[in-house]
């Protein structure tokens, strides 16, 4: 086996041992329609994740639209199919001969023109501050821009497609629930889901957010998930609940020692 492609399996191989596979491949799955690389393997968008980027292209690729390479900036490696046409019957067939590595470097590693979801101005959410006195970083990601955000607890930020205040408060509980159980399970867990979900519907009316235009679409992400776990909807809220109110006081009280009114947090 190419030595270059042994070390590119290795690296996720090595990172299975720690088990944080299943989050990263979770995080991978999101859905970035706007980059190259929402068009590679999964096991290629994993490798993006695990180097700590959502956007990464050759080098060509970035000057194509303006970006170089910063001095001393180091690549990493993904995989690519050689293809090879062959000859069967009176029709040329492709088959596939082996894999190869490709460079590709993150777009933290460049610098130049502007991207157009760098672009992007997400609003002051109600609350944000609360992410930033906890060391929390909130950026706006390529998406659709309508929906879907992601908290990484390893990189210590709130990301989001989206401009919603709910997205928001989902990914900000389960940055709360993260700290008040010290860690959470990898990947997308029933429980922390419906955690989340139910903690971001409740901070909306908190903060005058009735969050109603959303509601079906909660529902049926509570209703997914807790089929997973062979409940209804409202006895998986149930079983929640106590985490929940843990996760609500934690946001609205910061550390859960004094009694910062909710006015100065939103401010």
């Amino acid at each position: 086996m190419n030595e270059k492609v042994k070390s590119v399996l290795n690296s996720v191989l090595e990172r299975f041992e720690t088990g944080d596979i299943p989050e990263v491949i979770a995080y991978s799955m999101f859905p970035f329609p706007e980059v190259p690389s929402a068009r590679w393997s999964l096991l290629n968008r994993t490798l993006q994740f695990l180097h700590g980027t959502f956007d990464a292209r050759g080098m060509r690729q970035w000057n194509r639209v303006n970006r170089y390479v910063k001095k001393g900036s180091k690549a990493f490696y993904i995989l690519v199919p050689f293809i090879k046409k062959v000859e069967d019957s009176d029709e040329d067939k492709q088959v596939l001969i082996g894999f190869g590595t490709k460079a590709v470097f993150r777009v933290e590693d460049t610098d130049g023109q502007s991207l157009e979801y760098e672009n992007i101005e997400l609003p002051r959410f109600p609350l944000i501050n609360r992410a930033k006195a906890w060391g929390i970083s909130v950026r706006a990601i390529p998406g659709n821009y309508r929906y879907f955000g992601l908290y990484s607890a390893e990189r210590k930020e709130i990301a989001l497609a989206s401009e919603t205040e709910c997205v928001f408060f989902h990914e900000l509980a389960h940055t709360a629930h993260d700290i008040v159980k010290g860690g959470l399970k990898n990947g997308q867990d029933p429980l922390q889901e419906i955690v989340a979900e139910l903690s971001s519907h409740c901070l909306c009316r908190l903060v005058g957010k009735t969050g109603d235009k959303h509601l079906g679409n909660s529902f049926r992400y509570i209703s997914r998930y807790a089929d997973k776990l062979n409940l209804s909807p409202l006895s998986a809220c149930t079983k929640v609940l106590n985490e929940v109110e843990r996760v609500l006081h934690l946001i609205l009280n910061g550390n859960g020692n004094g009694n910062k009114s909710i006015e100065k947090l939103v401010a």
